[in-house]
């Protein structure tokens, strides 16, 4: 499948003219820009390509081995992909009303099982949009890999933009229908079960805030303290080392802490219900799983032709602190086009996850 990735600097028009030098008659345009020229980049865009649907979220890029939270960096798909685009606006109070505008879409493209994406950037309420897309995606076997907005300066409110706007409280997507090959999502997760597999049932939640108030009947902070020996006041700090993790099946979905109450509830970024089953987890050899995920890619595909990634913004805290990081996405553009963005939660399928990186790979 064929695409053109153009990166620009500078303000926003020197950013966009020098981002799409030698874009000829996109089919779809996804783009990733910094939060305060964000609209001007959506509507100069829009501007250029008045006949071309985008996406487009804000963060820190990683572009064919490039890291930046200053430039423009615009993504193109050809008519070698079917593609359409969308946006779902209040999405804190019923995104399920979109369901048939995204059943729409998916038949305008002829939907295949291995050959069908659907891309998301939302500003929050992940589990109502999963649950929504899922819905939609599932019975036709399509694949969900989507980020949540990160990089927002204190005070304001994340945005996504969709054909030249920019939309708050919304989720923007691409249906994207790969003609020359196919499609596949990977999850990749560096944590691991502790050797002890030890595990833990939710006993009391507060889904509506996140909380996990209590575990085995216990607050929270008070079995992971004991568990982990880590002091109470410790354990959001402790989240790039050891974080939580929801047990579906055989695989395990992290949920980052975000705070501790006075009362040893545990407030995180992914929701735990009541009767989870969690594990603490530990850091695994990153470098070493990031290679058998590259691995397994390159087994799976037979070329691989572009690459659209999410990473969490805790593994880039942690890989920035060991100094990894612009090592990382080297490694990610060894494989083919890539372009990735950091955000503050990621989807793959039918769960939001945190500490993730999920991608979809195109033959």
């Amino acid at each position: 499948m064929k695409s053109f990735i153009g990166v620009g600097t500078g303000n926003a028009k020197n950013a966009v003219q020098e981002a799409t030098r030698g874009l000829d008659s996109p089919e779809a345009i996804i783009f990733i820009a910094p939060f305060d020229i964000m609209g001007e980049v959506a509507a100069l865009l829009k501007e250029q390509y008045p006949q071309t649907p985008s996406i487009g979220t804000i963060g820190t890029k990683l572009v064919n081995g490039q890291v930046s939270d200053k430039n423009v960096s615009v993504l193109g798909l050809f008519s070698d992909a079917k593609i359409r685009c969308g946006v779902i606006e209040h999405i804190s109070e019923c995104p399920v009303t979109s369901i048939r505008e995204v059943e729409k879409k998916i038949a305008e493209v002829s939907a295949g099982r291995e050959d069908t994406v659907c891309i998301e950037y939302c500003t929050g309420e992940e589990e109502k949009l999963v649950t929504t897309f899922t819905s939609c995606l599932e019975k036709k076997g399509i694949q969900l890999a989507g980020g949540t907005v990160f990089g927002v300066p204190e005070g304001e409110e994340p945005v996504v933009a969709y054909n030249g706007k920019l939309y708050k409280n919304a989720c923007v997507y691409a249906i994207i229908k790969n003609t020359t090959g196919r499609v596949k999502v990977y999850k990749e997760n560096i944590y691991k079960k502790q050797p002890s597999n030890i595990h833990h049932f939710a006993t009391k939640v507060d889904t509506s805030r996140k909380a996990l108030i209590e575990l085995d009947g216990k607050p929270a902070a008070e079995v992971y303290s004991r568990e982990l020996e880590i002091p109470k006041e410790k354990i959001v700090d402790n989240v790039l080392k050891n974080p939580m993790g929801r047990a579906v099946g055989e695989e395990v979905f992290i949920s980052s802490m975000m705070s501790m109450e006075p009362n040893g509830a545990l407030v995180n970024y992914k929701r735990i219900n009541k009767n989870d089953c969690i594990y603490f987890l530990a850091l695994g050899d990153y470098q070493e799983i990031e290679r058998e995920t590259r691995e397994q890619i390159k087994g799976d595909m037979r070329q691989v032709s572009l690459v659209l990634s999410i990473d969490c913004i805790y593994r880039y805290l942690l890989y920035d602190g060991e100094g990894y990081f612009t090592t990382y996405a080297k490694d990610m553009a060894s494989l083919g086009n890539h372009m990735g963005v950091v955000g503050g939660g990621e989807q793959y399928n039918n769960q939001h996850v945190n500490q993730t990186m999920v991608c979809a790979v195109f033959e």
